[in-house]
Order: C-alpha cells, then sequence, then structure tokens
C-alpha cells in the first residue's frame, strides 16, 4: 500500500484513450487521446493551473462511436491535434518538478505503452498512485473508483466522466483527504474499523 507522500508540487494527470466496444481496436493498441492535467500548490493543495492536451492518435485515428460516446471526445479535437511525442512533452514542461499523480495506474502504464510504442523514454518515472493513497488514509485493502470515493467524501463530481481534465479537477479534490489535511467522517470511520453502511462497498463505476 502506498503511504502518504508530501511534495512541494502534484502533477494530477488522467488520460483518456481510444477504446471500443466490439473488439475492433486489438489489446494493447489503444492510445492517449487526451491528457488532462491539473497541477496543485503542495502547501495550500489549491490547483494553481491546468491544461488539456489532445492527442491525434496513429494506430487507429478513427475514433469508434463508443469512444466518443464514453468521453464527449470528437474526431475534430484530435485529426488536428499534436502527436504523442509532442504532446507529452509538453505535459513534461508544465509539470516539471512536480510529483506525478494518478488514480490508480492505468495513467502510468498507458503513458508507459505509448512511450514505448514511439520509442522515446518514459520520463515520469516517479509515481503516486492515489487510489492506494486514498485506501491508506482510509485504513482500508479494497480502492475505490473516483467516483466512489468523491461520493464517499461527499464532494460532488462537476464536469464530464470520463474527460481528462474533468477528471484530473475531481480528482485533486481529495488530495487535502488523502493527505490528512482535512477530516470526513467516513473515513475516520474506516480507519477506526466501523465500516457501517456508508456506501464504502459501491461498485466500482468507472470504466477503466
Amino acid at each position: 500500500m502506498t503511504a502518504i507522500r508530501e511534495a512541494n508540487y502534484y502533477l494530477v494527470v488522467d488520460l483518456e484513450a481510444t477504446c471500443d466496444d466490439r473488439h475492433l481496436i486489438p489489446r494493447g493498441e489503444n492510445e492517449t487521446i487526451e491528457i488532462g492535467a491539473v497541477l496543485v500548490d503542495g502547501a495550500s493543495l489549491r490547483p494553481i493551473a491546468e491544461q488539456t492536451i489532445f492527442v491525434r492518435p496513429i494506430l487507429h485515428p478513427d475514433l469508434t462511436p463508443f469512444c466518443t460516446q464514453l468521453t464527449s471526445i470528437t474526431q475534430d479535437m484530435v485529426d488536428n491535434a499534436l502527436v504523442f511525442p509532442a504532446a507529452l512533452a509538453r505535459l513534461v514542461a508544465f509539470g516539471t518538478r512536480a510529483l506525478f499523480c494518478s488514480w490508480g495506474n492505468y495513467d502510468r502504464n498507458q503513458l508507459a505503452a505509448d512511450c514505448a510504442r514511439h520509442g522515446i523514454p518514459m520520463p515520469l518515472a516517479d509515481h503516486w498512485n492515489l487510489k492506494e493513497g486514498y485506501a491508506y488514509r482510509a485504513g482500508s485493502r479494497r480502492g475505490l473508483g473516483t467516483m466512489a470515493a468523491l461520493r464517499q467524501l461527499g464532494i460532488p463530481f462537476t464536469g464530464t466522466h470520463h474527460r481528462g481534465i474533468d477528471d484530473a479537477r475531481n480528482i485533486a479534490k481529495m488530495l487535502p483527504y488523502i493527505l490528512g489535511r482535512a477530516t470526513s467522517p467516513v473515513v475516520e470511520d474506516q480507519r477506526r474499523g466501523r465500516r457501517g453502511d456508508h456506501g464504502y462497498h459501491e461498485r466500482d463505476d468507472d470504466y477503466r
């Protein structure tokens, strides 16, 4: 389980990638199409900047209807977007000296897969899994999806789920709780082992 990590800045990242529901994209060929990034000040835990970076897929350049329906990302958004190496370079420049964070390992693994596909090194090697960090804070062995964790904390989701920038914004809202600088009755009950009927065992409704 990943313990709490202190940093001067946190780079909260959420990716969206090509996907389909009819096996049109072979396993391992999903490509990043959006990088949502929120830069959070480590002292105040307030967002200080953000970026949305669209990425043009090369293996499967045409988005499936399922992908557009899930993410709300349209073909026009990616047709003239940056190719992955340029998009990654922009992300790295934006998050210089910040700790790379994401909810789960999906985003780190997807970035690594895209880097391997393009023959470039993975620059964001130091990664904090916030899903594990939240479970550690709650004293639980089970991780939650972003929507379930937000509900547990009583934080309303804003924006569109499965849009990278909106998911990153909402994940960033949970940093004060994960880092122990804010309290929640539900989280404290979890730490004391009183699970009760707080919705902690809700179904994880995240797509990934």
